[in-house]
């Protein structure tokens, strides 16, 4: 139990570093959320939160529990940092598109005065 408590503390740290993502992450954050309320609930319980991952609790041991908890924290420590870089690109990318837009209109200015 209490692996599966620590895990959930650390999806609930990586949720709440999640809410300055902005849109990029939005969709994953609610469904975070949704699966960090039902894991809150559930979590007292290996039973149901085996049931949770679509696992038969009579043939899903408590550290199998753990393992997929904990695979899903990585799994979501990757995505996050995915579509951070995602949003880093796509900001270094209308960053350039902007200041090839200004460099256009300079140049046009400059043609339009000689």
């Amino acid at each position: 139990m209490q692996a599966i408590m620590k895990g959930l503390e650390k999806v609930k740290q990586e949720l709440a570093g999640s809410e300055n993502d902005g849109p990029v992450s939005e969709t994953f954050r609610k469904t975070l959320k949704e699966f960090v309320g039902a894991a809150e609930t559930e979590g007292r319980n290996a039973d149901a939160l085996a049931l949770y991952f679509g696992e038969d609790p009579a043939r899903c041991p408590f550290e199998q529990v753990v393992a997929t908890l904990l695979n899903f924290v990585r799994m979501f420590c990757k995505a996050h940092e995915e579509n951070s870089k995602q949003a880093e690109l796509e900001k270094k990318k209308a960053q350039k598109e902007a200041e090839m837009e200004i460099a256009k209109g300079i140049n046009l200015t400059k043609k339009g005065v000689k």
